[in-house]
């Protein structure tokens, strides 16, 4: 991930607020060679010119405006995260220090990001490639400058405290948004070499996501799709801090935290499945009981399927024999190999129903057993132009997959 020096970016911001270098050096205790140079190095990074030189001051250039409302996003994170580290450190008997996140530099973000992820300082050196006493030292600044205890040490490593989880999510959308923003400009100047990191529940892997994909790449051949594959509670964390830009999949209702917002797709039903020449197949009334005689393989608890099948056998004795798995891999072969049963979308055996190898019973299910599939993004995200085209495949890919529409 592109991350630009962050007094850089707070030169920017002042030189576009005051439209002069002597201006902004006031501002942020710079002298005027220093901002002037934060400037070119800023431009360079970016491959464009950030400001029209006039007689009348420096105007932000169109591609300046872009990346001049994700910085002012990216550095409202910071502020934001410090202000919420110094609460929580207070609680925890600490002081903290006002608006810390002036000083900040962005080699002590990038260590707390990279301690964060890997919850050892040498490792952590190492996953970004330098030094561990560079990095140790650029942490223990951190924590001097903020005035609060941020990492601490347990038999397993290295743990960040709730104040540093705070201030590192922040900072992990903040880089995410100038990673936005270094798209943009890209886009603007014709190269369309954007990364989409989409978190892909099982539900939209057999179809939508797929066809989502092929519809993008065919417009924009330089785009990279990079699909992180995990369980819901991994893939929600990962999308809140800014480590995937949108999680696609069954939808959560309630929807799970106030910073992440659910748009569906379509609905997709669930179904009882069985191999083909199952003892069960061809039947034609298929009562509870006839089910609760069979082994089952089914999602594991504190799923939304699981609890449909829980729901299934609600006051009546539960089949068996269970096997619990997220694989729906796995499912299959047991399904193939023996009597089991499953319940499962639609979607999910589309590809083994064309081939003859699974099809559902003819089960009777209780109403509501449905399944809104759609995407999960995080509150106030703002896409990129190529993040909104995939965003309208997606939609596309679900009117065209078969499933019922969601008004």
């Amino acid at each position: 991930m592109r991350v630009p020096n962050f007094r850089h970016l707070r030169a920017f911001r002042e030189v576009a607020a005051t439209r002069s270098v002597s201006g902004a050096a006031g501002r942020v205790h710079l002298s005027q060679p220093a901002i002037t140079q934060a400037i070119a190095k800023l431009e360079e990074q970016l491959g464009t010119a950030l400001f029209e030189r006039r007689s009348d001051g420096m105007i932000p250039t169109e591609t300046g405006e872009m990346f001049l409302g994700r910085s002012e996003r990216a550095l409202g994170l910071i502020r934001t995260g410090a202000r919420e580290a110094v609460r929580i450190g207070a609680k925890k008997g600490g002081r903290g220090f006002a608006n810390f996140d002036q000083l900040l530099t962005t080699a002590q973000l990038r260590a707390l990001v990279a301690v964060s992820r890997a919850g050892n300082f040498s490792l952590a050196a190492r996953n970004v490639g330098i030094s561990q006493p560079t990095l140790h030292r650029a942490a223990r600044d951190l924590e001097r400058l903020s005035g609060l205890t941020l990492f601490s040490k347990t038999s397993q490593g290295i743990e960040l405290t709730p104040a540093a989880v705070a201030l590192s999510q922040a900072v992990k959308l903040a880089f995410a948004e100038l990673e936005q923003g270094f798209s943009e400009i890209e886009e603007t100047l014709g190269i369309d070499a954007a990364t989409i990191v989409v978190g892909a529940l099982p539900l939209p892997r057999a179809y939508v996501l797929p066809a989502a994909i092929n519809l993008l790449t065919q417009e924009r051949p330089e785009v990279r799709v990079s699909v992180v594959d995990g369980p819901y509670n991994d893939l929600l964390h990962d999308l809140r801090h800014g480590e995937i830009d949108l999680l696609v999949g069954a939808l959560r209702d309630p929807v799970p935290i106030d910073d992440v917002s659910q748009e569906a797709l379509f609905s997709d039903p669930l179904l009882v499945v069985a191999r083909t020449d199952h003892p069960l197949a061809g039947k034609a009334k298929i009562t509870l009981d006839d089910l609760a005689a069979y082994p089952w393989a089914v999602p594991r608890e504190n799923t939304p399927t699981r609890a449909y099948f829980d729901r299934l056998f609600s006051g009546r004795p539960m089949p068996a024999s269970i096997v619990e798995s997220s694989s729906m891999v796995l499912i299959r072969e047991l399904l193939l190999k023996s009597d089991r049963l499953t319940l499962t979308s639609a979607h999910q055996i589309r590809h083994e129903r064309s081939m003859g190898l699974l099809s559902p019973l003819n089960v009777d299910l209780p109403a509501g057993m449905w399944r809104p599939i759609g995407v999960t993004l995080r509150r106030g995200w703002r896409p990129t132009v190529t993040q909104s085209r995939f965003l309208d495949c997606l939609r596309e890919a679900g009117r065209l997959s078969g499933g019922a529409e969601v008004a």
